[in-house]
């Protein structure tokens, strides 16, 4: 299987598990998301005070409806239909457009902040994406990126595919798929091949181990420092 095929997988994943996702979600399942995650992304968006927010990869739609309730004007995209139904039965701003889609230059707006959170988990369709954001962002735009954390220990610190589980996960989600896995230096030569900046990089704590969360990279395009 080759990266092309791992990326269809991804997404034929989500297909399969929008009810899982869903319920886990609303009914505050992931105890990291919970305590961590969730708010870590939202902080780092209100930080930057943009005027108009895009949501890429939004799933069932939260973090739209989070921003929307502090005063933040936020659109969701997603390639799973049944995600888009999900969160447009809680009102707001939904599109259906896949990744390949977006990095062809399909949504054709202008925003002031790009969030992937948990959502960039391929690997070619990655680089295309981000080089579509640099066209997507306003003059003083931002991209926000959550991701897990490169000093995850579950196999040798090198890029590569993994194999994907739902362990912690309830017994109703399904086919879990694989993701990519990349160092924080390969993150760091991936924005800079896209024509993005690290501006800031967060590191949000678990505060029961000591140990992060998750990683956040604030990036801008290069020539709008």
């Amino acid at each position: 299987m080759d990266n092309r095929d791992n990326d269809d997988v991804i997404v034929q994943s989500w297909h399969k598990n929008v009810d899982a996702w869903t319920k886990a979600i609303r009914s505050a399942e992931i105890h990291s998301r919970v305590t961590v995650t969730d708010a870590a992304i939202v902080n780092a968006v209100v930080a930057e005070a943009p005027e108009l927010v895009l949501d890429l990869g939004c799933g069932e739609g939260w973090l739209v409806r989070a921003l929307s309730d502090l005063g933040i004007n936020a659109m969701g995209i997603d390639a799973v239909p049944g995600l888009i139904a999900r969160a447009s039965a809680l009102g707001g701003s939904f599109t259906q457009m896949s990744y390949r889609e977006f990095a062809e230059g399909q949504w054709g707006r202008k925003v002031d902040c790009v969030v992937c959170n948990f959502s960039l988990l391929g690997n070619e369709i990655v680089a295309d994406v981000l080089h579509a954001i640099v066209d997507t962002l306003t003059a003083q735009g931002c991209c926000i990126i959550q991701t897990l954390h490169p000093n995850y220990s579950g196999e040798p610190y090198c890029d590569g595919w993994r194999e994907g589980s739902w362990a912690g996960f309830s017994d109703e989600f399904t086919d879990p798929a694989p993701w990519y896995f990349r160092t924080l230096s390969s993150w760091l030569s991936l924005f800079s091949r896209a024509g993005l900046h690290l501006r800031e990089m967060l590191e949000p704590l678990n505060n029961t181990t000591g140990q992060p969360a998750s990683i956040i990279f604030v990036v801008s395009s290069k020539c709008k420092r």
